[in-house]
């Protein structure tokens, strides 16, 4: 589907490592190269008309966020490098001035790793707890386990919407109903969801989103931290600098600008934000269900054909994703990750920045499909074939 707009995919590839970073459709790319082109000013800080055009479009992107994720207010969108970037303003900015020792942290053995080094490193630092919500024998989060492990001195839950490994979509509007009549905030790690579905942050009524552009469409080096007006505004800066402030004549005088702004410190990634607008009206022309639906029905197409293939072992046989996770009995999966490199096939093999679900899942390491919606059948049945020769693969890894 709409595979004419991405110059990448004339290239003789099939690119199945969407979950790492999608390709780009060319709308992006010349709306970045016209920014660079012809009014490659600086933004927020001219008096002059290029510049002008620069704040327009740039804060036209953070409204197409608004709308693309049903924000309630323009100053509850702040742009930052990236979902890592986000998720770390978050544990920094607002949890550590909120959290105490013994309070708790509950997260999964299957978040990535920027949704668990943050609060390692916060509950070492003022010594609260992380507590792990245990999964099903699908590896799926149920309600019930959820209201098992939430404790009196729970006070945030951090979870991936859809996880990046076994892509499992949690149900998050039920988790964050039963938090918030605990007075229990709610993090959302929607870097492996935004780009996939239909979001509501009202609907939702998560406290924080964090995800990243790069995912979607869009330029790398971009993200966005959503977060209700009210915490945002008691959320401290991490970085401090130009653009942000007021004013400051001393230490003790010094005014911050007001939401979003002076979450925004320094010059940021012009080019990508503007690029980043151009992703969000590109998905949005395409329809957000549709590009579910898609995606849904190749990944069902693929499971079809290797659950007919007797050493692949699927780890994730249930997934509400694009997301297949895998393993060839008895060759290492990076090894098979170079095989299929050899017929210019990409996908990802190795832990995925998840390094701590093998407690769970007790696979350390697994070859990742990640599909979008501009994958074919046709490049899954080239995938297929290879995978289908388990002597093939040993005899040509190397």
């Amino acid at each position: 589907m709409n595979r004419e707009d991405f110059p990448m995919l004339d290239k003789d590839i099939i690119y199945l490592d969407n979950g790492a970073t999608t390709l780009k459709p060319k709308c992006v790319l010349d709306k970045m190269n016209d920014y660079y082109e012809n009014y490659s000013a600086n933004a927020h800080r001219g008096d002059y008309d290029i510049s002008y055009k620069v704040d327009l479009e740039y804060e036209n992107t953070r409204n197409l966020v608004k709308e693309f994720i049903n924000a309630k207010y323009l100053e509850e969108i702040v742009f930052t490098s990236g979902t890592t970037e986000s998720l770390n303003m978050i544990a920094n900015g607002f949890f550590a001035n909120y959290l105490e020792a013994g309070d708790e942290i509950l997260i999964t053995t299957s978040e990535h790793a920027s949704n668990v080094l943050p609060w390692f490193r916060l509950a070492k630092k003022i010594g609260c707890k992380i507590g792990y919500i245990p999964v099903d024998d699908n590896y799926y989060i149920t309600i019930e386990n959820v209201l098992k492990s939430i404790t009196p001195q729970t006070k945030v839950i951090a979870l991936a919407e859809i996880t990046n490994v076994i892509g499992d979509k949690r149900p998050i509007k039920e988790i964050a109903k039963i938090a918030h009549e605990r007075n229990i905030f709610v993090v959302v790690d929607g870097a492996q969801s935004i780009p996939h579905k239909k979001t509501d942050v009202q609907d939702l009524d998560v406290d924080f989103l964090a995800f990243s552009a790069h995912k979607m469409c869009g330029p790398t080096g971009v993200g966005v931290l959503y977060g209700k007006k009210a915490l945002l505004e008691q959320l401290e800066p991490v970085n401090m600098g130009g653009g942000m402030n007021e004013s400051f004549d001393s230490e003790n005088e010094v005014f911050l600008k007001s939401l979003p702004t002076r979450l925004e410190a320094g010059t940021p990634n012009i080019a990508g934000v503007i690029g980043f607008g151009e992703a969000i009206k590109y998905l949005t022309n395409i329809g957000m269900d549709k590009i579910s639906e898609t995606e849904h029905n190749l990944r069902e197409y693929l499971i079809d054909k290797l659950i007919k293939i007797s050493h692949i072992d699927i780890i994730n046989l249930e997934s509400d994703s694009g997301i297949v996770s895998i393993n060839v009995d008895g060759i290492f999966s990076q090894d098979v990750a170079y095989y299929l490199n050899k017929y210019n096939i990409c996908v990802r093999a190795g832990n995925h920045c998840a390094k701590i679900i093998k407690k769970t899942t007790g696979v350390a390491n697994s070859i990742r499909i990640s599909l979008y919606f501009y994958n074919t059948e046709s490049e899954v049945d080239e995938l297929v074939e290879l995978l289908s020769n388990k002597d093939k693969i040993l005899k040509e890894m190397l």
